[in-house]
């Protein structure tokens, strides 16, 4: 078998799969150690010797890499904290709020208070798909 020419095609289907399936660029990293490979395998004859070298090349090239691509991060309140209620919020209980101009979950940050509809009210935080509000009236009271 020849194996420069396998790792080559190898390398080459990578890099294509990167270009139909992005991965950010984790299918061009092994497709250039498929690459360094290749030209490795003229030399090289043993196929365990080079598989292990792809991987261990693969995994230094994604270790790399990683510190070129962005961190994520999560979901956060915009500066605008104001939302007005669609529907009443009861004690401990769920209501709707527009907030940023889509309809949101909500509850009352302070379980005793109940919030009528079309009120203005104040968003203190999110856990998961459910904002935690309090109406403006009570922050200025």
């Amino acid at each position: 078998m020849n194996y420069p020419l396998f790792w080559a095609v190898l390398g080459a289907i990578f890099c294509l799969m990167e270009l139909f399936l992005p991965t950010g660029f984790v299918e061009s990293t092994l497709g250039l150690s498929a690459f360094l490979v290749a030209v490795m395998a003229l030399a090289v004859p043993s196929f365990s010797f080079q598989i292990v070298a792809w991987v261990v090349l693969s995994l230094i090239c994604l270790f790399l890499l990683r510190r070129f691509v962005p961190k994520r991060t999560p979901y956060s309140l915009q500066e605008s904290t104001e939302a007005r209620t669609l529907t009443a919020i009861p004690p401990g209980q769920t209501g709707r709020v527009i907030y940023e101009g889509n309809s949101w979950q909500a509850r009352c940050d302070d379980e005793t208070v109940t919030i009528g509809a079309d009120q203005p009210v104040v968003v203190l935080h999110r856990k998961g798909n459910t904002l935690y509000v309090l109406p403006e009236s009570a922050l200025r009271a």
